[in-house]
């Protein structure tokens, strides 16, 4: 069945011998793609919506809470048991038991209850 085919394709390239087939044939696959073409474009601007971004700026949509275990925000973390404080989302932050964390509201609150920074936090001083 196969052979059938390509032989039927040999001959019909065969009889396509001079120029004037070759450009009616290159003419209509150009405006095939042209035409597809053109309907995409046409059809891709009617389908997409236009997305608003809105910024709330006040924390009291967020309920002034963050992502991060429920921490509020500027707050850091300390355990009863150690010595260094963290910020929420540092690992050290996350290895501390709930039952052993204690809250501050800032890093100097931390340093006057005699934590210092842990040092694999970035961003603390």
């Amino acid at each position: 069945m196969l052979p059938d085919i390509l032989e039927k394709v040999k001959v019909a390239f065969r009889t396509l011998d001079r120029q004037e087939d070759w450009f009616i044939i290159a003419l209509i696959i150009l405006v095939g793609f042209g035409g597809f073409g053109l309907g995409r474009l046409s059809t891709d601007k009617e389908a997409r919506e236009s997305i608003q971004i809105e910024q709330n700026t006040s924390l009291g949509a967020l309920g002034s809470v963050n992502d991060l275990g429920g921490a509020i925000l500027g707050q850091v973390v300390a355990s009863r048991n150690g010595g260094k404080y963290h910020f929420p989302w540092c690992s050290g932050a996350a290895r501390i038991t709930e039952t052993n964390k204690v809250w501050f509201q800032n890093e100097e609150d931390a340093q006057k209850a005699g934590y210092t920074p842990a040092s694999n936090c970035p961003g603390l001083k």
